[in-house]
């Protein structure tokens, strides 16, 4: 790979994030609602403040986060902000900033996200290469026509059904929560393993609404690649079955699916958001739905911008990767 590419690909990643952190600027501006003004009608009508003095505490709020400013002024700062690595603070949460509530909110998000990614991923890509091996069994070929329906249901649908029917009828798992409640968290088995329960429902609901993907793409790219030269010859060479299917086959069939494997995180981010809300986990998706709901502009622009940043960063890795684990693939210096 030459350094003039990594270059432009490093480039391109910065206009990613600058296009898509200017798009979550202006976008939650449309709404005329004041998340300020809003917070403090709620206290107001809970007691406490009277319309008067709430009118000057969100004047001085308004000046303190910079809301007073032109939208010009606004959006200047807010991207000379993100230059020294700056989200803000959340006009929710205050004192809190975003980074604040996305380190706490990260390690659940990842822990239930990345480890369904890489169980249906490599799930789906063993059953979709067996589908397609002209010597596999046929109650496993068989096994593989269920799991691609499977990919036309929605998420949360899935998870609302695993909810209702294994969770609240057969009382087989928690009804939600990230832990039981009153249990002090802790690093200990017992607390891991009570986690781990938890986590069980919500990650089956985004395997089994994604495995079938998996599946059909490595089908389809076994199917192609059955009759190449390179698989023949190996035949013709008296190699074992195992060996032709694990070296020959499942090696070069799976090369598109590492390069799916970075855009498929950003995709079922945006699934497990509703999971998260839906099983009541901490995760960045509840944060992210309340920041909505309350119109929290600057978690809204933190959230966002990590996870478009996380996508494109995987995919200049997923671009770095691929000439180590595919020779043919050369990069050209222009």
């Amino acid at each position: 790979m030459s350094l003039s590419y990594l270059i432009r690909r490093i480039f391109f990643l910065l206009v990613v994030i600058w296009a898509a952190s200017t798009i979550t600027f202006f976008i939650p501006r449309l709404s005329a609602r004041n998340p300020i003004r809003e917070r403090f009608a709620e206290l107001a009508r809970n007691g406490g403040f009277s319309p008067k003095d709430m009118e000057k505490i969100v004047a001085a709020y308004n000046e303190k986060f910079g809301l007073d400013k032109p939208l010009a002024q606004q959006y200047m700062d807010y991207i000379s902000g993100l230059a020294r690595g700056d989200l803000g603070v959340s006009l929710n949460k205050f004192p809190k900033t975003v980074w604040e509530l996305i380190s706490e909110a990260l390690p659940w998000t990842i822990g239930l996200l990345f480890m369904a990614t890489i169980i249906s991923f490599v799930v789906g890509n063993l059953m979709g290469a067996l589908g397609s091996w002209p010597r596999s069994p046929a109650w496993i070929k068989s096994l593989t026509t269920p799991v691609i329906l499977m990919q036309g249901l929605y998420p949360p649908l899935l998870g609302l059904l695993l909810l209702f029917f294994v969770a609240f009828r057969l009382k087989l798992f928690p009804l939600g929560g990230a832990y039981t409640v009153g249990t002090v968290p802790q690093f200990t088995l017992k607390f891991i393993l009570d986690v781990a329960v938890h986590q069980v429902l919500p990650a089956i609901s985004l395997i089994l609404a994604s495995v079938g993907g998996w599946a059909l793409g490595m089908r389809g790219m076994g199917i192609t690649i059955q009759g190449e030269d390179y698989v023949n010859f190996a035949e013709h060479k008296g190699l074992t079955p195992s060996t032709i299917f694990r070296s020959y086959y499942v090696r070069n069939a799976l090369l598109p699916q590492i390069t799916g494997l970075a855009l498929a995180f950003g995709s079922i981010v945006t699934s497990g958001i509703l999971i998260e809300q839906l099983y009541g986990l901490p995760g960045l998706g509840s944060i992210l739905g309340d920041a909505i709901r309350s119109n929290d502009f600057m978690v809204i622009y933190g959230i966002a911008l990590f996870v478009v940043g996380g996508v494109a960063i995987m995919t200049l890795l997923v671009d770095i990767i691929n000439p180590f684990l595919d020779p043919r693939i050369r990069y050209a210096s222009r």
